[in-house]
């Protein structure tokens, strides 16, 4: 496949999971069992709103699992990735590691 076509699968990749915030929360969640969302919320940077939105997405998306239910009288949220979410994270490595090999390298600048 030529450089040309394969710079073109750019277009191609899975936004659900391309999305900056989002594809940082599935590599958070690819590297644990399960994750508390206060500690994604301070990984991540993210408002309570913003990590709400993003977890949702991906959620109905089918990549992650959340578990809401109670510490003591505290709500807790878990989120896990999925077997879904797991070959999609999988998926957009190769496609975006395939598309990066066939960039041409930035020249260097001259002095």
């Amino acid at each position: 496949m030529s450089g040309t076509s394969r710079i073109g699968e750019v277009m191609a990749l899975d936004r659900l999971v391309h999305e900056p915030a989002r594809l940082l929360i599935l590599a958070v969640l690819a590297n644990a069992r399960e994750v508390e969302f206060g500690f994604l919320e301070q990984v991540s940077g993210l408002s309570k709103g913003n990590l709400s939105s993003h977890m949702s997405k991906l959620e109905a998306g089918g990549l992650v699992e959340v578990k809401k239910s109670f510490r003591g009288k505290r709500p807790l949220t878990e989120l896990r990735i999925t077997a879904a979410g797991r070959k999609a994270l999988a998926d957009y490595r190769q496609r975006l590691a395939a598309v990066m090999q066939e960039l041409p390298e930035a020249p260097t600048p001259r002095k």
